[in-house]
């Protein structure tokens, strides 16, 4: 049995930031961090939230958020009566307040099993990329081991997603590049997931297709309004479907180099990704009669975004062609060492890297079965 529900609700375009001033008698704290505050970007926030009770701010919001982080925001949390959280930023901001707010209720509901105050969550994304504010998912850090600890629960999705572009035209030319490959990634990992339905796939094609035409004009011109508005659409889509069905083992991956050497994930992301497809593809076969379903995806997801693919190893080959060009269009990374990682380094953590992305959660709804030596040449290609 295959099931579909998305419990967010979505607002859209210029001006959706409005909303805010509709959400009244809230005590509200905002999650964020200190360069949200710095740069202005928290008072905008916090003037829109003028019918609220109060509004307090909780900046201390770091990548990869820590336990220790979440436990001090749950306790600030209690400490001003709170039933809003804000949630402002990237993918660690918003993952840091599903958090806090997920182990708040925990923590009150063992202290107290009648107690029945529900705190609503609101996200606002200020990068297109992670999907964050429409997902089950957050992730967040064991210091002690350096390992990132995947929370997966449905009461983890916020209440209400706003995704207004004037949030994400200031986002830097790089930062453009990784967020928007890390769209990319969502989407083609949920369209060959193992448990990828007719539901999801739709969300999926979509994303791809509006990535693939606007992430190139994002990344030349911040302020193409309209590219950034297709772009957080994209990213939203793309959480949704990957929020149904899972990813695959380019994030396993992707996450095992992100806790060992904090490359960004989507740029972790993209440095596997063709190697990735051409994996699940397994393009090594000839004849075209033995494509596999993967394959056969790829093929189809070639023809949506504009390329040739008259078989399943020509679609395949033109879109890892293509997502070769698009990154080094926007100047990405191709291997390891343009990372800043020595190949020292990386062979030194080799077999941890692996270990890490065989126990990943994502990597078990990869299409392909995969094995340490599979991971291990994917290795190899990222190497050179």
């Amino acid at each position: 049995m295959k099931r579909f529900k998305l419990s967010t609700e979505v607002l859209f375009s210029e001006d959706a930031l409005d909303a805010l001033k509709e959400i009244k008698d809230c005590h509200a704290v905002l999650i964020t961090d200190k360069f949200m505050v710095d740069s202005g970007m928290a008072d905008i926030i916090i003037k829109k939230l003028s019918n609220c009770s109060s509004v307090a701010v909780f900046d201390e919001v770091v990548p990869d958020p820590p336990m220790s982080l979440v436990q001090r925001g749950i306790e600030f949390l209690s400490d001003k009566d709170c039933d809003l959280v804000v949630a402002l930023g990237g993918g660690s901001s918003i993952d840091a307040a599903k958090a806090i707010v997920y182990f708040k209720k925990h923590y009150d509901n063992a202290e107290n099993p009648e107690n029945n105050k529900r705190i609503k969550l609101v996200a606002l994304p200020t990068t297109s990329g992670t999907g964050s504010e429409v997902t089950q998912f957050a992730v967040v850090t064991d210091t002690e081991t350096g390992k990132k600890i995947p929370l997966i629960d449905e009461s983890l999705m916020p209440d209400l997603a706003i995704l207004d572009p004037e949030l994400v035209k200031s986002a830097p030319p790089s930062i453009t590049a990784d967020t928007g490959m890390d769209v990319i990634t969502h989407a083609i990992e949920a369209y060959v997931s193992e448990t990828a339905s007719d539901c999801s796939d739709c969300l999926a094609e979509k994303a791809c297709e509006l990535a693939f035409e606007y992430l190139p004009k994002a990344y030349r011109n911040g302020y193409d309004i309209k590219a950034r508005d297709k772009m957080h659409r994209a990213s939203c889509l793309a959480g949704m479907s990957f929020s149904l069905v899972n990813l695959g083992v380019n994030h396993g991956i992707a996450h095992a180099l992100g806790a060992i050497f904090h490359i960004p994930h989507g740029r972790a992301n993209a440095l596997v990704l063709p190697h990735v497809i051409e994996f699940n593809a397994d393009v090594t076969r000839e004849a075209n009669k033995h494509s596999n379903d993967a394959a056969k995806k790829y093929q189809k997801l070639a023809r949506i975004v504009g390329l040739p693919a008259a078989t399943p190893k020509v679609g395949v080959a033109n879109l890892v062609a293509e997502i070769q060009r698009l990154l080094k269009y926007m100047d990405r990374p191709m291997c390891i060492t343009d990372c800043g990682i020595s190949l020292e380094q990386f062979e030194a953590n080799r077999e941890e890297i692996i270990k890490r992305a065989l126990a990943d959660a994502c990597t078990v709804a990869n299409p392909r079965k995969v094995e340490a030596k599979d991971i291990s040449k994917i290795l190899d290609k990222i190497a050179k």
